[in-house]
């Protein structure tokens, strides 16, 4: 069977499956593309080649605009499949490559498949150099993609047709381990892709990739079990490793069963519904008041699926009892032992499961009754941040929310990466359904929002899905509402015009940077950039790409405007430019620090304070042993 390296790659790919709890699904159902020379002539050629959907290699297609963001697609397309199915992405060798890698990063920090094809420089080095190639004195080997080396959890490069055979299968192999999963490169040097070779029909036949769930360890539930029924205080920090793994069934049952409050990291919202009695909302420094009161005095903490990130721990002055214990389920063995924990490596699922089996008391009455009337409270908070008592008045940034919150059920999706957005949401989202929330928080990277959206939406068709980004976000990367309008994806697009870095301002004046440059500003006299907002209209811009757009002037109009944008089956931009946070704010403000170290010395008063009062805070860390 002779086919070029690149034909043989796109026959393999379409002939992977991943198989978990007995639902087989195909392992790669898409790739993204950009062309350029490194690889137009090789997977070029051979996407055309099996473009034909009755042919049974057949590979859909989808035409990128930008490198980064269709990595950002793709990742958006894996975390709703939950990472049972993932995309490919081919860019030539040279800037399209280089530009892989702020995704490729994201993807691997988050434990998302993606599989990376960029084109690479000649093999048979017929010119040295050739058009793109890094010259590197001491290494002849290398090129721009050994970039992607450490932000990806696998990378090959295929300097010979036969190669490609262990490398693919490798490849496929991470990316279905729900361990080791995440970005994964085979540099594609361009002349190889070309090369015909004479391949062993074994290598074409269907593969069915089995995503196992591991059992915990006896002996360690067991241990795990007893500790937890010591607490008066137990609290669940529910993460990402609940949703990958399918398990909010199984934690609605252990918290029903125990009454044990929920508390979640951006990546677990969702794990249990806001409604649910147990849930206690966002933890950490983005979280609510209930669920950082309860950690401060948990005596018991458990773990699920979480990596502790600084945001969820406060940059480690959230648990502040003197005897705390954790307990930690993770299918990653690395994560499990965080915090001197009582370590359970395996499935969140078996493992909730088997935790469940052996827990039998409920939690102490008074404390089920404390964090009910908390929740309670807290939902007042979030109530009165959405209510806008003059519905003829522009905005404010959680109003918007509140409008949004009115129009959802449990079919919408909710896809944000950045700015003070992030937080607001964590603190304030009612979630309904476990994968309405999908805010990339592991990377937080601007950008993100739009492509993810899309993503999503070829993932669940079926689905309402919204991008909500801020002014600074868009700028970032809007160019794939081209894509959308052309491939007639119906996502929504809400942009919220604050005329700058919201989040990053607030913080600049918090430190004691005083807001330098944070805000879209013409300069001052004194050539600060303080004047007047600059002129930019992103709502015509949206247009100018082909979406349909709907301006929303006041609270009124944003209703109006979300029903009809949600309703709409084409892409459409909700365009609305809010209150500023300085000037109005119904947002309760952090419930838990977050380090970023201030200037040590500075002749500057806001400095000097912003000094001061983070010597006090950072006097609070500790580290779990």
């Amino acid at each position: 069977m002779r086919f070029t390296v690149a034909q043989a790659l796109v026959r393999f790919l379409s002939r992977q499956y991943t198989e978990r709890d007995g639902a087989r699904q195909r392992l790669i159902t898409a790739t993204w593309g950009i062309f350029g020379h490194g690889n137009v002539a090789g997977l070029g050629q051979a996407l055309v080649e099996y473009g034909d959907a009755g042919s049974p290699f057949h590979m859909p297609f989808h035409q990128g605009r930008n490198e980064q963001a269709m990595v950002h697609a793709a990742v958006g397309y894996a975390r709703h499949s939950r990472r049972l199915s993932a995309h490919a992405v081919t860019t030539s060798i040279g800037p399209g490559a280089t530009n892989l890698v702020t995704g490729a990063a994201l993807a691997t920090i988050n434990h998302l498949p993606v599989l990376l094809l960029p084109g690479d420089v000649f093999a048979a080095r017929p010119a040295d150099p050739v058009l793109q190639q890094l010259e590197v004195p001491y290494a002849g080997d290398m090129s721009v993609n050994d970039c992607l080396r450490p932000v990806s959890k696998f990378f090959d490069r295929v300097t010979r047709p036969e190669a490609l055979i262990p490398a693919a299968l490798s490849a496929m192999r991470v990316l279905a381990d729900p361990v080791d999963t995440g970005a994964v490169t085979l540099a594609l040097p361009q002349d190889v892709q070309a090369e015909a070779w004479e391949w062993p029909e074994e290598f074409f036949r269907e593969r069915t990739w089995q995503v196992r769930r591991p059992e915990v360890d006896e002996s360690a539930l067991h241990e795990a079990a007893g500790l937890i029924r010591t607490a008066r205080r137990p609290l669940v920090v529910a993460g990402g490793g609940v949703r990958h793994a399918g398990a909010e069934r199984a934690l609605e049952a252990l918290a029903g069963s125990t009454g044990i409050p929920v508390a979640s990291t951006q990546a677990g919202k969702g794990s249990l519904p806001y409604d649910h009695p147990a849930d206690v909302g966002g933890i950490g420094h983005t979280g609510t008041s209930t669920a950082d009161q309860l950690a401060r005095e948990a005596d018991v903490v458990i773990g699920i699926g979480t990596r502790y990130t600084d945001f969820t721990t406060a940059s480690g002055t959230l648990f502040e009892n003197p005897g705390v214990r954790f307990v930690n389920l993770n299918i990653s063995g690395f994560d499990s032992h965080k915090m001197g924990a009582v370590s359970l490596v395996g499935d969140a699922l078996r493992g909730i499961t088997g935790l469940t089996g052996l827990l039998h008391e409920r939690v102490p009455e008074p404390y089920e009754t404390e964090y009910t009337r908390a929740k309670g409270e807290w939902e007042s908070l979030v109530t009165r941040a959405y209510t806008a008592p003059a519905p003829e008045g522009r905005p404010t940034q959680a109003q918007v929310l509140g409008a949004l919150d009115e129009l959802a059920d449990h079919r919408d999706v909710l896809v944000n990466a950045a700015g003070s957005l992030p937080g607001d949401l964590h603190k304030l989202w009612r979630t309904r359904a476990s994968d309405q929330y999908h805010v990339e928080y592991g990377y937080s990277c601007m950008g993100y929002e739009i492509p993810a959206a899309i993503g999503v939406k070829l993932a669940e068709p079926g689905r309402e899905v919204w991008a909500l980004v801020g002014d600074g976000t868009y700028l970032m990367m809007p160019t794939e509402l081209v894509t959308a309008v052309q491939e007639g994806i119906a996502i929504k697009v809400v942009i919220l015009q604050n005329h700058g870095y919201a989040s990053i301002g607030g913080l600049s004046e918090s430190v004691g940077a005083e807001g330098f440059a944070t805000g879209y500003r013409y300069r001052a006299g004194d050539g600060s950039y303080t004047g007047d907002p600059l002129p930019v209209d992103l709502a015509a811009n949206a247009a100018s790409l082909g979406m349909r757009v709907l301006r929303a002037k006041t609270v009124r109009e944003l209703r109006e405007a979300l029903r009809e944008a949600r309703a709409a089956d084409v892409p459409t931009c909700v365009y609305a430019e809010t209150e500023s946070p300085d000037t109005v704010s119904g947002v309760p403000s952090a419930q838990a620090w977050w380090d970023v170290p201030v200037a040590e010395t500075a002749s500057r008063k806001a400095a000097v304070e912003a000094r001061r009062t983070y010597e006090e805070r950072v006097r609070a860390r500790r580290r779990h042993l």
